[in-house]
């Protein structure tokens, strides 16, 4: 960061702010922070909830000291995800990042049959974290063991599904795609694979986008290839900044 001329904004070095960024597929959620920390060159940024680098949507980004010193506070909120499971395969990391485990013969199933399996899941439960996740034993994360064959099975928390719900299903390909509204803490990859164990053929997440978190809707994001490709991407994330005052408001 030495030598980057400091972002001034209303005739004032910038000191802090907060960003909505609709992050695309195939980057992780540290790469746009990263890319943040650069364009305003300050060191202290962070992100209120990761999401894996095959997910898109909403990701909330705290740039400066006395924005990040309210991450948990903006983590805190009801979470929207619009989720494609794929009916009749199970991978290692319950997503399309892993490999394929098992493949099963999908039964023709009937739209409301679906429909009554998935509103079983909505209300209070316990959820235990995937091997393959961030969430940390002996401070390193799971999946820094599950890469070694280390599977570390941690106690199951308390979460909540507060409105789940059937948006499409195409039996040609056995795609089912479905919303979720959840508390924090809430892995969606363990939903689907749950998901797909109740139906008897298994599942796994194969795409998922987050569509709201707490008071902020992608609708408001900046879209993330803004970032990458715009010949002055400085401008567009500064356009569209919130102050913490105005996040706070909103949590």
């Amino acid at each position: 960061m030495a030598g980057k001329t400091p972002v001034v904004v209303n005739g004032q070095e910038f000191s802090c702010g907060v960003f909505l960024v609709d992050k695309p597929a195939g980057l992780s959620s540290f790469g746009i922070v990263k890319k943040i920390r650069w364009l305003l060159g300050v060191k202290k940024v962070g992100h209120a909830g990761t999401l894996d680098p095959f997910a898109t949507g909403l990701l909330l980004v705290c740039a400066g000291r006395p924005a990040t010193r309210h991450i948990d506070t903006f983590m805190q909120g009801r979470k929207t995800y619009q989720a494609i499971l794929q009916l009749g395969v199970t991978t290692t990391t319950q997503d399309p990042e892993g490999e394929i485990v098992e493949q099963q013969p999908v039964p023709d199933f009937k739209l409301s049959e679906l429909e009554m399996v998935i509103q079983a899941f909505a209300g209070p439960q316990m959820q235990a974290p995937p091997p393959y996740s961030a969430a940390k034993y002996k401070g390193k994360p799971l999946y820094y063991y599950a890469r070694q064959g280390i599977m570390i099975e941690k106690e199951a928390k308390p979460i909540e599904i507060y409105r789940i719900s059937v948006n499409n299903y195409d039996p040609a390909v056995a795609r089912l795609t479905i919303t979720v509204t959840c508390s924090r803490g809430t892995y969606i990859r363990v939903l689907a694979a749950d998901i797909g164990h109740k139906l008897g053929c298994g599942a796994y997440l194969t795409a998922l986008r987050r569509t709201r978190s707490g008071g902020f809707s992608v609708d408001d994001a900046l879209v993330g290839e803004q970032l990458l490709s715009e010949e002055n991407p400085l401008a567009s994330l500064l356009a569209g900044m919130i102050t913490v005052e105005q996040a706070l408001v909103k949590c």
